[in-house]
């Protein structure tokens, strides 16, 4: 049955001859072949709508060979498609997103990408998109470019043709997917370059596996679309080829300079013999040899190609548009490049000082004579062929106004150059600047890879940004354009009338490319001829090619089969193909990848590293840069066959440096293709690539990183909530066991009690049992003695539990419920209570006479009638419930001043004359707090009313018991908490030893309120997990940089990974977080009950939601902050060891074994320290540092920069600032956190540490760490030779090998700024009260001056074999320990003045906001508070750092003004 034609709603009407191209594409694949303006991307879309319509489940898929192209095309078919399209191209770096899940959403969100075909290609050759499963249209727009090893070439040639065919019943509605070749349509315009049609056709279609067509049945009507232009062509004479003569003076000028040009004096070869003289035998010694004989061969120096390059683009403009444009090229070129004599400027690279010096001193020999911009001198010197361009422009212009319709036309050159003067001409000639509004198109030309002196030129197009230039152009501002290639494929310029080529197309594609670019209805089209000829052979092999074509059409064409496997690859071509993921690699694309994982090597910033190919046998002769000229021009290019070697940078080890294969290939590029085969396919196996053949760019272990990603969002943030049930209760046991157990509690000073429990609680040894402290009695020592079950009778459990209300009633009953008694926890006395007989009568006198059900508080009047005012009462109430309890002191006739204050809080003296003389409790009701130093305020004392006031009917032992219990029960509580956290995760361990009371601190979060919490060992435990884990890596991955190190110790060390592992060992049930509150206390009861409704509007309302009992949820911080602080207290007890005992516990998602000792890491570090070859000069830092390496190698990487270019048998210091970050952050946090006589809080922690360890600070240290050297140099003096003493300091950053000149002005330019400031600094950290954080931030210094003296740290700790002290006396030797000393001596003023300001304003409810204003040479930066005067204070402008500076200066200055008075809280 046949297929439908398909009807899209919503889409734009077609055409006929555009439906019968989309109905063919639907039954077959094809390439829709015709003219550019005709509509073919209109037929794509609709075809991508017919896709997606048909509910497939597959992606279309457009691929457009340029990032302009894909940019474009994205737009219309975006504006065009009611779902998703997504844009992928080169510059959103495709190459980094190595995350498959990301590609995954990439496929499921979009229904048609658009993209360059090396994305395709990546995406595919790794992986993350599967051809036959994901894809089920292809476009190829430009499918011209389909040919040999094109990416789109490849993308058929490696995936498609593998898969089975496309089967029909996969066209149906809803069919399912299935893994098989996608649809293709390619679209283009000449389906060839040139050659022979017939086979140009037959291979393009077997490439994409397509039937080329065009427009059949409705031919005519595109015909009629399409306005071919008018074809004309022009010519001119060109005479001055044949005149050898034919120049300009500023030419001549530049090639007189050329001749006196030696090749052997260009500082670059210089620099290469040298390096080849000091070089020793071996590969590297071979490339220089190899890189001189080929750099004198070819003259192919930077200052000898740039110059070359000039004068053959000056040469080039000089006889196609004449002398005039040649000198104004040649003036404007060289005047850009004197005018930028700095020899760091950008123009010239990355090239060494010594060669730009010598490059400008050739351009300054240059005799220029000056342009002359006179009518009568431009005309005189342009060629005819200029001529002839402007009276075709002429003519054009008329032509195209005669019918109503303003000029707009494009001018093809092929050079860049000739582009910028041809414009300018045009700009100056009076016959086309008043007519024509100008604009330029040039190919894009900034790619970091290219980098010649004639760069510079792009200097002249600063004016003209070529999108603004496109859109002006359409918008009718430009009516001319002068145009590289860039504007010939596929760019849509619609408003084009008029097209000239100032070149002849090079072949087919281009003239048809061009030619459309003509898309009015009225258009022309003009081609230049030279006059002789030569160019009319080439136009009519075009016009004939184009009927070829033609006819080709319109014939029955026949879908051309596949290429076989044998005419797909070479016969020597190898495919590795990973089955998990359907990665794949081919020699073709080992280039690539080999380039890009060399490329995410560590790297600084100032260098980068590249795999280096040496070709064998080598294309010169070793020593050929020794022979004449003659003998070398005498000298025969080997043709073959060839092998390759290919070394990767040092980072690698030696066995994954060097790569060979043998001479067999036919070509040097199939050579190093198969060698760049060979080490990546190695490094596959050895673990440094993924399954997708990507570098290790996630180092999360794989099983977890899917699960780590969702619950780590960001490493940094301290939020979210992790669900988890409430901590354990000591005093509930799951078991229905129905019996007590009686602990005996031995209270130093008072009357022992017994208390009931029905759970067993542990044993607790010495140091365990409570430690309670009284403001009269000091410290009390308690003792628990288990005694085992006890046998109770009912009437006996009724009588304890009775006596345990008793205690709790008098002073907690407001929280209470009277009727219940069942307690988890009963109390009455070990011992006979004398006065209990006493007081039990008493209460049955109060039952009977009063006929009060609560027998606890008696009315004091009545009581005292009824007693005879009895003087052994211990506590009274004033007012009945709950009035405050006092101490009873006796009874007593109040004196004249204690009426009078009785009368000032009641209204009339009571009839009786006895009082109640009472004393405040004291105010302390938690008794583990240890005491402060500064005693209690004597209790105040007072008289009550006895007819207001109760009696509480319990003996004095018992008043005792009622006050001290709570405490009591707290820490058993907590202490039972503890032993079960040691039982269930210690026990077996070296941890189980780790102090009592560092692990009840270790596991009391702050909410607790308690006497101690873990806020401390947290701050002390994050640094010694930050530093075990830096050198765990450290030693264990020597083939990771820096980034991965950081990027894996943030994973394992971070919040969410850490409340992993707190929740996989369920250690939330040990965390303890609920408030103990003593005034507030309520006992707990074996089953959960209501409180009293009556109470629930009382002022007692809140109090009792703090000490409901419910599931409560934990943050991610408090978890990972308990991990913490256990790694703390297992340092403080056992040292570092013990503290990786702790971290193995938890495992951080690394296996057991990995964790080892530091001893073990740090031998496993050092083993891998190679000796240098020859003896190093390391003395001076050395001396320095105060310190004397054994592994001097060590040394070398901690001050090796990665720009240095020279040989070394060491990377760069990354590494080790890496490990001498977190042994500096060590060794500041253990000296802040056992500072005798401060108990700094984490927060005071902070800031004093980061005072001594912020990158301002440690390069201040940087510059004065320093020595003086011997500097004498002898002189004549009176005929003998005398010794002029002198002597030079030498600073620890001039240390620093490094290769860069950028780094080299960075140094100059803050030892400027240091000695600006430096008085200053030191004045205030030597004497100063406040920290000066502004001071130090105007240095401005690059982070690698603090990178230095961190990786020598780094480098001293591994030296020393991991002695800390060994590097604390170093930070001694440069001061930075000192500093940090007086700053806790002097109790210094280290408050960040942003931080002082914020901490200000929150307390006043406002909000500080800062601005910054840019304007010339100067950053400003104000400060605002709401009801404050705006302060400003502005800074130099250098570069992002010039902002803080000015931040920091406007906050200081805030301070001043408007007096802010702020401290961290440790005075």
């Amino acid at each position: 049955m046949e297929e439908p034609s398909v009807a899209v709603d919503s889409a734009p009407k077609t055409r006929e001859y555009q439906q019968e191209m989309l109905d063919a594409s639907i039954k077959e694949n094809i390439i829709i072949a015709q003219d550019t303006g005709s509509g073919k991307t209109l037929i794509a879309i609709l075809r991508m709508r017919y896709e997606i319509e048909r509910n497939s489940q597959k992606v279309s898929w457009f691929l457009a060979p340029t990032v302009a192209l894909c940019e474009q095309q994205h737009g219309v078919i975006k504006g065009s498609m009611q779902v998703p399209v997504g844009l992928i191209h080169g510059a959103l770096e495709p190459k980094q997103w190595t995350d498959s899940s990301l590609w995954k959403r990439v496929l499921e969100n979009n229904r048609v990408i658009v993209s360059t075909p090396q994305v395709l290609l990546d995406a595919l050759s790794h992986g993350y998109v599967h051809m036959g499963q994901d894809i089920g249209l292809l476009v190829f727009d430009e499918a011209h470019h389909a040919d040999r090893n094109h990416p789109m070439s490849c993308i058929m040639r490696d995936f498609y043709f593998s898969l089975p065919p496309r089967t029909p019943a996969t066209s149906g509605y809803g069919a399912p997917t299935r893994k098989e070749r996608p649809m293709i349509l390619g679209l283009t315009a000449s389906p060839m370059f040139g050659g022979n049609a017939t086979v140009a056709f037959r291979t393009l279609e077997a490439n994409l596996d397509c039937v080329i067509r065009s427009p059949r049945a409705n031919r005519d009507e595109l015909i009629a679309h399409v306005h071919r232009p008018v074809f004309r062509y022009v010519r001119y004479d060109t005479p001055q080829y044949l005149d050898r003569n034919y120049t300009s003076k500023n030419l001549s000028a530049v090639e007189a300079v050329i001749t006196t040009m030696k090749i052997e004096e260009d500082p670059y070869v210089i620099a290469l013999r040298a390096s080849l003289a000091k070089t020793s035998q071996g590969p590297e010694r071979a490339r220089l040899d190899q890189k001189l004989s080929k750099t004198i061969q070819g003259k192919k120096t930077y200052s000898h190609t740039g110059m070359k390059d000039l004068a053959n683009a000056a040469k080039a403009i000089c006889y196609d548009l004449g002398p005039w444009a040649a000198d104004w090229y040649v003036d404007s070129v060289v005047s850009l490049a004197l005018g930028k004599q700095n020899p760091y400027d950008d123009f010239t690279g990355s090239l060494q000082p010594k060669e730009k010096t010598y490059l400008i001193k050739y351009l300054s020999q240059i005799k220029l004579t000056p342009v002359s911009f006179d009518l009568v001198d431009i005309e005189a010197g342009i060629t005819d062929k200029v001529r002839v361009l402007l009276d075709t422009l002429e003519y054009e212009k008329e032509w195209s106004e005669s019918s109503d319709e303003p000029y707009s036309g494009l001018i093809f050159v092929k050079r860049r150059d000739e582009v910028l003067a041809l414009a300018e001409i045009l700009n100056r000639h009076p016959c086309s600047s008043p007519h024509f509004r100008l604009g330029c198109l040039l190919g894009s030309s900034h790619s970091s890879y290219r980098n010649t002196f004639l760069d510079i030129t792009r200097r002249l197009m600063k004016d003209q940004p070529q999108p603004e230039t496109l859109d002006e152009f359409r918008s009718g501002d430009k009516n001319l354009i002068v145009a590289t290639a860039v504007a010939e494929e596929g760019l849509d310029i619609q408003a084009c009338g008029n097209v000239i080529r100032w070149d002849i197309p090079d072949n087919m594609a281009s003239w048809a490319q061009s030619r459309g670019r003509a898309r009015r209805k009225r258009s022309s089209f003009v081609l230049m001829f030279e006059s002789a000829g030569v160019d009319d052979a080439r136009v009519s092999e075009f016009e004939r090619l184009e009927r070829q074509m033609t006819a080709l059409y319109q014939a029955d064409r026949t879908k051309q089969q596949a290429p076989s496997e044998e005419e797909a690859f070479d016969e020597d071509e190898l495919v590795f193909k990973v089955e998990s993921t359907g990665a794949m690699l081919t020699p073709i694309q080992a280039v690539t990848h080999l380039n890009h994982f060399c490329a995410v090597l560590p790297n600084a910033g100032h260098t980068s590293h590249l795999p280096i190919y040496d070709i064998d046998p080598p294309d010169m002769p070793e020593g050929c840069h020794s022979l004449d000229h003659q003998q070398r021009l005498n000298l025969l290019p080997y043709p073959g066959p060839f092998g390759c070697t290919v070394t990767l940078p040092r980072l690698l080890p030696s066995e994954l440096r060097v790569f060979t294969v043998d001479r067999k290939y036919p070509t040097k590029r199939s050579a190093y293709r198969h060698a760049a085969f060979k080490a990546y396919l190695t490094l596959y196996h050895a673990h440094l690539l993924n399954d997708n053949l990507l570098p290790l760019t996630s180092v999360v272990e794989p099983d977890l990183e899917e699960e780590v990603k969702n619950l780590l969002k960001d490493v940094e943030k301290r939020s979210g909530m992790a669900s988890v049930t409430s901590q354990m209760n000591p005093w509930q046991s799951e078991e229905t066991d129905m019996t007590w157990r009686a602990t005996r509690i031995v209270i130093q000073g008072f009357a022992p009690v017994r208390m009931l429990t029905r759970v067993d609680l542990p044993s607790f040894s010495a140091g365990e049992a409570p430690v309670l402290y009284h403001p009269h009695k000091g410290r009390i020592n308690v003792e628990l003695q288990a005694q085992g079950m006890v046998n109770l009778t009912s009437s006996d459990l009724q009588v304890v539990r009775e006596s345990t209300r008793r205690l709790f009633w008098c002073l907690y009953g407001v929280r209470m419920d009277w009727d219940r008694l069942d307690f988890a926890y009963l109390f009455e006395p070990a011992e006979k209570d004398h006065e209990r007989s006493v007081w039990d009568a008493r209460r049955r006198w109060l039952r009977d006479s009063q006929g009060e059900r609560e027998d606890l508080l008696a009315n004091a009047a009545d009581f005292a009638e009824a007693f005879s005012y009895p003087g052994d009462i211990s506590w009274v109430r004033d007012g009945y419930p709950y009035g405050k309890v006092y101490r009873f002191l006796g009874w007593k006739y109040p004196s004249e001043e204690e009426l009078e204050d009785f009368l000032t809080r009641y209204s009339r003296v009571p009839e009786t004359t006895k009082f109640l003389h009472v004393e405040e409790l004291p105010r302390r009701a938690n008794f583990l707090k240890p005491l402060a130093s500064t005693s209690e305020s004597s209790p105040r004392t007072r008289c009550l009313p006895p007819e207001s006031s109760r009696v509480v009917l319990l003996s004095r032992v018992q008043c005792d018991h009622a006050i001290l219990m709570p405490s009591i029960i707290r820490h058993i509580s907590v202490a039972a908490t503890v032993v079960s956290l040691r039982e269930t995760l210690f026990t077996g361990t070296p941890l189980y030893n780790i102090p009592f009371s560092l692990l009840i601190t270790a596991v009391t979060a702050p909410v607790a309120q308690d006497h101690v919490n873990y806020q401390r060992l947290e701050t002390l435990g994050d640094a010694v997990l930050k530093f075990v884990v830096s050198l765990y890596l450290l030693s264990t991955y020597p083939l990771w940089h820096e980034g991965y190190l950081t990027r894996r110790k943030d994973h394992a060390v971070s919040n969410s990974r850490l409340a992993k592992e707190a929740i996989r060992l369920c250690l939330y049930k040990w965390i303890v977080r609920d408030r103990f509150t003593p005034r507030k206390f309520v006992p707990q009861y074996l089953t959960q009950g209501d409180v009293d409704s009556d109470f629930a509007e009382d002022e007692f309302a809140d109090d009792l939601d703090e000490t409901r009992e419910v599931d409560e949820d934990l943050s991610t911080k408090m978890l990972a902050d308990v991990v913490e602080a256990l790694i703390g207290a297992a340092y403080l007890h056992g040292g570092f060891n013990l503290g990786i005992e702790c971290v193995r516990l938890f495992g951080l998602g690394i296996e057991s074994s990995g964790w080892q000792t530091l001893e073990v890491y740090v031998d496993k570090a050092l083993s891998r320290v190679e000796t240098p070859d020859t003896p190093l000069r390391t003395t001076d830092v050395e001396s320095m540092l105060g310190y004397t390496f054994s592994h001097k190698l060590l040394l070398v990487e901690a001050v090796t920069h990665a720009s240095y270019q020279f040989e070394l048998q060491t990377v760069s210091y990354e590494r080790m600032e890496f490990l001498g970050d977190s042994v500096l952050d060590m060794i500041i946090t253990h000296h802040l956190y056992h500072y005798p006589g401060k108990d700094f809080t984490p927060g005071q922690m902070h800031i004093r540490k980061s005072a001594v360890v912020n990158t301002h600070f440690l390069a201040f240290i940087c510059f004065q760490c320093s020595l003086e050297k011997d500097a004498s140099l002898p002189r004549p003096s009176h005929g003998h030779i005398v010794m002029d003493e002198e002597t030079q300091r030498i600073s620890l950053y001039q240390c620093l090998l490094h290769s860069s000149p950028v780094v080299f002005d960075q140094q100059r330019a803050t030892l400027t700024r240091y000695r600006k400031v430096k008085d200053e600094i030191e004045e205030a950290l030597h004497h100063g009260t406040t920290f000066p954080w502004a001071a130090l931030t105007r240095l401005q210094a690059p982070k690698f001056f603090s990178d230095m003296i961190e990786s020598l740290l780094g480098a001293v700790y591994l030296d020393s074999h991991g002695d800390l002290d060994a590097v604390r006396q170093v930070l001694r030797n440069l001061g930075i320990m000192q500093q940090l000393e007086r700053i806790l001596k002097d109790e210094v003023d280290v408050l960040h003045p942003i931080t002082r300001l914020h901490i200000w304003a929150a307390r006043a409810q406002k909000k500080v906001e800062s601005k910054f204003e840019e304007e010339k040479a100067h950053v400003t930066c104000t400060i605002t508070v709401e009801g404050r005067e705006p302060v400003q204070a502005t800074a130099e402008k250098r570069s992002r750092a010039s902002r803080e500076e000015a931040r920091f200066a406007a906050a200081e200055k805030a301070i001043k003004l408007w007096d802010v008075k702020t401290t961290d809280g440790s005075s």
